[in-house]
């Protein structure tokens, strides 16, 4: 992973009583840019950004979500299928840290997490948001080829689990990530329990709110990526008013990491803008 600096740590309580892991670096003065990680990942995985220099006049959060890395992984099933919680959460932490006109990032899953704070609260106290091969819609079409691979990583069975979570890391990259990398990645995974991964399967209505917002938007994605279809950035660019889609053609579902330069060159525009 990169060189980067000791983050400043906090812990954000949520209204259902949850400990939030939270990490922050850059210029606590800059742009909040809060950065939500996907699936059964941890805010770890944006390593990329919270150590280039080119972004730290920004002030960037990172957090691990509910069920996953350092906060609180209740085992009961609704904290996590009430979409309410999740917006709330994000809420919590802009509150709660004084996050003031901050830039939602949200990876994967992360983008089900800003339309389910834009459900709650609207875009009002945003002054952007990114969505990083995000998924906002249930629609068989818009999943790639590892559906088989994330019902595999809900199983009990560790070594079925394992196997399962190894593979689906790997096909998170068009390009094979290097072994520091990958078992970073895999072992944040690994802290997401199985009946966690299991209890985030929920119903997604985000579009009127997604339609609804009235500011800066990109929609990056991954042109080879086998997890979430292209076709879903289209949708959502198509969705969200003057959304501008950013085709990253030599990535997977991780752009992020396989071409952080023109990510975070796409992201500091944004953060300005």
């Amino acid at each position: 992973m990169s060189e980067i600096s000791a983050p400043r740590t906090h812990t954000v309580t949520t209204p259902d009583s949850l400990a939030i892991s939270v990490r922050e670096w850059g210029n606590p003065s800059g742009r909040p840019v809060l950065f939500i990680h996907g699936y059964a990942q941890a805010g770890l995985c944006w390593s990329r950004q919270v150590g280039d220099p080119a972004l730290r006049h920004l002030r960037l959060v990172t957090y691990d979500l509910r069920g996953h890395g350092a906060s609180d992984k209740p085992a009961e099933p609704h904290f996590y299928q009430e979409g309410w919680r999740w917006g709330e959460e994000v809420h919590a932490i802009l509150t709660q840290l004084g996050l003031e006109r901050p830039v939602l990032a949200g990876w994967s899953y992360g983008g089900r997490i800003i339309g389910d704070y834009l459900v709650q609260h609207g875009g009002a106290a945003l002054s952007g948001v990114m969505f990083v091969d995000a998924i906002t819609e249930n629609a068989r079409h818009f999943y790639g080829s590892c559906n088989r691979l994330m019902k595999l990583m809900t199983d009990p069975d560790p070594a079925t689990c394992i196997e399962a979570t190894r593979a689906f890391i790997r096909a998170c990259f068009l390009h094979a990530p290097d072994t520091d990398l990958y078992e970073t990645l895999l072992a944040a995974a690994m802290m997401c329990p199985p009946a966690v991964r299991a209890a985030m399967a929920r119903p997604a209505e985000y579009a009127a709110a997604l339609a609804a917002l009235d500011l800066p938007v990109r929609v990056v994605h991954g042109a080879e990526d086998h997890v979430i279809a292209p076709a879903m950035a289209v949708h959502i660019a198509q969705t969200v008013p003057g959304a501008r889609l950013e085709m990253f053609e030599d990535a997977g579902h991780a752009p992020f990491l396989e071409s952080p330069a023109r990510f975070n060159a796409v992201l500091a525009e944004l953060a300005a803008s």
